[in-house]
């Protein structure tokens, strides 16, 4: 494998593309010896994987080992790219499956997962129900995808002391994201109308793997100090919620051409988020009628007139303001925590900018 420190500086997000593509053409052998469906699929991944996203996990991961002390020069840094490189097959799992939970029929502006393999099935004409063989299809890639997020840091290449740092800090993530993930699909069934479901979720599902694990993954490669890895978790926790709650925002008021998803898919589904639960929180108390509204007018599909009505309800409670000022607050802790840390200057710098960008975004 070719070494990365050979060559003229690249960005993070371009490191991680490399070790990307170099892990799948070696995975791809394996897969083509075993059968050519298992190719095909490696292929789609691959195409999942390297399509659009814009690599903040690995980036978040990358700035915690920097700002520990980390030296771009070291050899470490090609395991920090690894390490990178699995925490984008661990979001392409978690995207796989959150898209066949959720019933998606999109992500980043393409076909999810399992319609591209039930596409894939009626355009072959192969035998049985096309929506069952994407929904398992989907589940297997996604699997594949997380189980070789694990052998890749399993086979980082970090020094032994630092593999037994990120150890933990790996098993962590998985499972706060995957009883994440379980909060989230029985808050949906559960119907639960709390302020603390959702926001537990966001914790959890969200700013866990998001920012505040990537950061605590990097710290722990340096070894980085219990103050300095406390201070990045505060701030990845409030900038990972704050950055849910953008999405949240955008699940109901964003275009597809923003989101790469359909409009208002949130309220399609029902999903119990801090937006619907301040909403219905403040006019239960203030108005019953748009309450009954509310209820009423999620988790179906919307027209465009229905979709509008709802949009003016929620924003007629002033659940968007509550939000809103949820975001400001936390990002303005996150900040603090982290200029009072004792990161090095260069990656506060960067951290700050993340920060703003995660959680003013339109996309």
């Amino acid at each position: 494998m070719t070494s990365i420190r050979t060559r003229t500086r690249i960005s993070p997000g371009q490191a991680v593309e490399e070790a990307l593509r170099r892990f799948f053409a070696e995975r791809r052998t394996e897969a083509e010896g075993i059968g050519a469906a298992c190719a095909d699929v490696v292929d789609d991944l691959e195409n999942y994987v390297l399509r659009g996203g814009k690599r903040v996990r690995p980036t978040f991961a990358w700035l915690g080992w920097l700002g520990a002390g980390g030296d771009e020069d070291s050899a470490v840094m090609e395991g920090v790219v690894r390490v990178g490189a699995a925490l984008e097959l661990f979001h392409a799992s978690a995207l796989i499956h959150d898209d066949v939970v959720d019933a998606s029929p999109t992500r980043r502006g393409a076909p999810a997962a399992h319609v591209l393999f039930a596409d894939r099935h009626r355009e072959r004409g192969w035998n049985g129900e096309p929506e069952l063989f994407g929904t398992g299809t989907a589940i297997l890639a996604g699997d594949l995808a997380q189980g070789w997020a694990d052998d890749l840091v399993r086979r980082c290449g970090l020094p032994a002391a630092a593999h037994a740092r990120i150890t933990p800090v790996w098993s962590a993530l998985r499972t706060e994201v995957l009883c994440g993930q379980l909060l989230d699909i029985t808050a949906e069934a559960a119907g639960a109308e709390d302020l603390d479901t959702p926001r537990r979720v966001n914790r959890y599902k969200t700013a866990s793997y998001t920012v505040e694990r990537p950061l605590h993954l990097g710290a722990a490669i340096a070894g980085a100090d219990d103050n300095l890895i406390t201070a990045y978790r505060a701030f990845g926790r409030d900038i990972g919620i704050a950055f849910q709650l953008r999405d949240d925002l955008l699940g109901v008021f964003g275009t597809p051409e923003e989101t790469g998803k359909p409009s208002g898919g949130d309220l399609v589904q029902g999903k119990r988020t801090v937006l619907l639960a301040a909403a219905l929180t403040h006019a239960d108390t203030h108005d019953p009628h748009t309450a009954t509204l509310l209820r009423a007018g999620i988790g179906h599909p919307l027209d465009d007139d229905e979709l509008t009505t709802l949009r003016t309800l929620i924003t007629s409670t002033g659940a968007v303001d509550h939000v809103e000022a949820d975001i400001t607050r936390r990002t303005r802790r996150a900040l603090a925590t982290l200029h009072a840390s004792t990161a090095t200057d260069h990656a506060k710098q960067q951290l700050t900018t993340m920060a703003v960008h995660a959680t003013q975004r339109t996309s």
